[in-house]
């Protein structure tokens, strides 16, 4: 297990509320929305709300995160040495559930 996945699982088992999901690629949703996930470099990527997205970008240097050479609009790369900061880090999880709950369910299409 790589240490990017041991400080996601210790951020995600700092809030209880969330469950944390994947096998292979570590991920957290609410209501069928993905709002944060470890890609497979190790990088951990955080959906916010506009506002919260640019407060963050300024705050710790970051960017929009990409992943398969796209921009994921809504994401911001989570830096390194933040992942690492559990305390400072969680009001931020906290906030990108708060947006999710925020929106509309995705809808869950059945299997044949």
């Amino acid at each position: 297990m790589s240490d990017a996945v041991i400080l996601y699982d210790k951020l995600i088992a700092a809030n209880p509320e969330i469950d944390r999901k994947g096998k292979t690629m570590p991920y957290t949703s609410l209501n069928g929305h993905m709002f944060s996930f470890l890609s497979k470099e190790g990088v951990m990527g955080l959906r916010l709300a506009p506002t919260d997205r640019e407060i963050f970008i300024a705050k710790y240097n970051s960017r929009i995160m990409e992943q398969h050479g796209r921009q994921m609009k809504e994401y911001v790369v989570i830096p390194a040495k933040l992942l690492e900061d559990t305390k400072q880090l969680s009001p931020y999880l906290q906030k990108s559930c708060e947006y999710l709950s925020s929106l509309k369910p995705k809808s869950v299409k059945k299997k044949k």
